[in-house]
């Protein structure tokens, strides 16, 4: 049984619903009364921001989701990029979510997804950047 999802956005803010993209042109209210694919534009990365492993994975799971209907290449990358991530990385709690992303995406739950490997995104910029500042939980710099 599906739940009734609200989401409010604001003017021309956008939102991709099972691959399309709508944009708000004043502020509004949507009520998802079945079960879709979203993304907040709040949660899409863009193609030069994905610099790390972590949200190279991120932004090929993202084109699975905003593109649904032709994801089989992103599939075949997504593949072939989480056996090195594994290798990569030796924290037991980033390891343990990528197994679990690699299960959701076998799935087909992109959205779950995604939202695992944002939860990585913190501790990731803290392994790569060892007594730097922690980084805020955001997709992009400068957010």
């Amino acid at each position: 049984m599906s739940q009734t999802l609200r989401i409010t956005l604001k003017a021309n803010e956008k939102i991709y619903v099972n691959g399309a993209v709508i944009r708000a042109d004043r502020k509004v209210s949507l009520e998802l009364l079945n079960d879709v694919q979203f993304l907040l534009e709040t949660h899409v990365l863009q193609p030069e921001d994905a610099r790390t492993p972590v949200k190279q994975l991120y932004f090929i799971v993202q084109v699975m989701l905003m593109n649904p209907g032709n994801c089989e290449e992103a599939r075949n990358l997504f593949r072939q990029t989480l056996p090195s991530l594994l290798d990569t990385f030796s924290d037991p709690h980033i390891l343990s979510t990528l197994k679990h992303v690699d299960q959701l995406v076998g799935e087909d739950r992109p959205y779950e997804a995604l939202k695992a490997i944002r939860g990585l995104f913190t501790l990731e910029h803290e392994i790569l950047n060892p007594g730097a500042e922690r980084a805020p939980i955001a997709l992009v710099a400068g957010e």
